[in-house]
C-alpha cells in the first residue's frame, strides 16, 4: 500500500488495508494480529500511526485488544437461541468456545425498584448481587449483573465465580433454573461498560433483562446482561401451531 493511495489520513488507509486483508481471509476469526513492530516495518510508518489504525479498527469492532495482550480479529456474531434456557457457560461450550469470567463484585446490596419487582421483594431488601465480565476465549462478550434472593447468598459466595457456572453449581444443590422471561432492547455503552467490554463509548449493546424461576415458580434470579452488539445475535423461533387454538376459537366465534 502506498502512502498516497487515497485522500484518507494515513492511519485510516492502513486500517482499511488491514480490514481488507481480514475480509479476504488473511486473518481468521480469533487470530492474533501481527505486532506493532511487524506492521511498522510493513507499512514504513511510526508505531503511533499503527496504534491509531488499530484504535480505529477497535472502535468499529473489527479487532479486539486487552491490556498486555496482542490484538485479535473479532469473530462474527455468535447465535444464541432464546427458545432454550441454558447458562452462558453451556452455551459457549456448545459453540466450541472456552467460557471464562472476570468477577467485578459479589456482595449483598439493596434491591432497586426494577430488581425488587422482578424478584418479588420489597425495594431496598438485601439481595445478593454478582457482577462479572463473561468472555468467549479471550474476548469480552457480556457484562452480567445478576441479583439473587438473599437466601442463596451462602451457596453462591463459595463458588469460584471466575471459573465455575453458578447455574451448574446450584443444580448440585437441587436448585434448578427451569423457566425464564426475557425483555430485550438496544442501548449505547457507557464509558465504564465500553472499557469493560473493550468497545468504544457509545457502541451498541444488546440488553436483556431476565427473570428466572424454578420448576414450581419460585424466583431464582433477576439478571441484567449487556452483550457486545457485534458479538452476539439472538434467534427466536415462532410457530403457527403455537397460536392455532386461539385462532380457531376466534373463527368459530365469528
Amino acid at each position: 500500500m502506498s502512502a498516497g493511495a487515497s485522500d484518507l489520513p494515513l492511519y485510516r488507509s492502513i486500517a482499511a488495508d488491514i480490514q481488507t486483508a481480514i475480509e479476504r481471509g488473511d486473518f481468521a476469526d480469533g487470530v492474533t494480529m501481527p505486532s506493532e513492530n511487524e506492521l511498522t516495518a510493513r507499512y514504513g510508518v511510526s508505531r503511533g500511526t499503527i496504534r491509531q489504525a488499530f484504535a480505529f479498527l477497535r472502535s468499529t469492532g473489527v479487532v479486539s485488544s486487552r491490556r498486555g495482550a496482542r490484538r485479535q480479529v473479532r469473530s462474527g456474531p455468535k447465535v444464541q437461541s432464546m427458545t432454550e434456557l441454558v447458562s452462558f457457560s453451556r452455551w459457549a461450550r456448545g459453540l466450541g468456545e472456552t467460557p471464562s469470567s472476570r468477577t467485578l463484585g459479589a456482595a449483598l446490596a439493596p434491591a432497586s425498584g426494577v430488581v425488587a419487582e422482578k424478584l418479588g421483594v420489597e425495594k431496598g431488601t438485601n439481595v445478593f448481587h454478582v457482577e462479572r465480565v463473561r468472555l468467549l476465549g479471550a474476548v469480552p462478550t457480556m457484562l452480567e449483573s445478576t441479583y439473587y434472593p438473599g437466601s442463596l447468598a451462602s451457596l453462591i459466595s463459595v463458588i469460584d465465580l471466575d471459573v465455575e457456572s453458578i447455574t451448574d453449581r446450584l443444580a448440585d444443590h437441587g436448585i434448578v433454573f427451569a423457566d425464564a422471561e426475557h425483555a430485550i432492547d438496544a442501548v449505547a455503552a457507557t464509558p465504564r461498560e465500553a472499557e469493560l467490554l473493550d468497545l468504544a463509548p457509545g457502541a451498541p449493546l444488546l440488553r436483556t433483562v431476565r427473570r428466572t424461576t424454578d420448576p414450581v415458580g419460585e424466583v431464582l434470579e433477576c439478571s441484567i446482561d449487556l452483550y457486545a452488539g457485534e458479538a452476539v445475535a439472538f434467534v427466536v423461533r415462532n410457530s403457527l401451531a403455537a397460536g392455532a387454538t386461539s385462532r380457531v376459537s376466534a373463527r368459530t366465534g365469528d
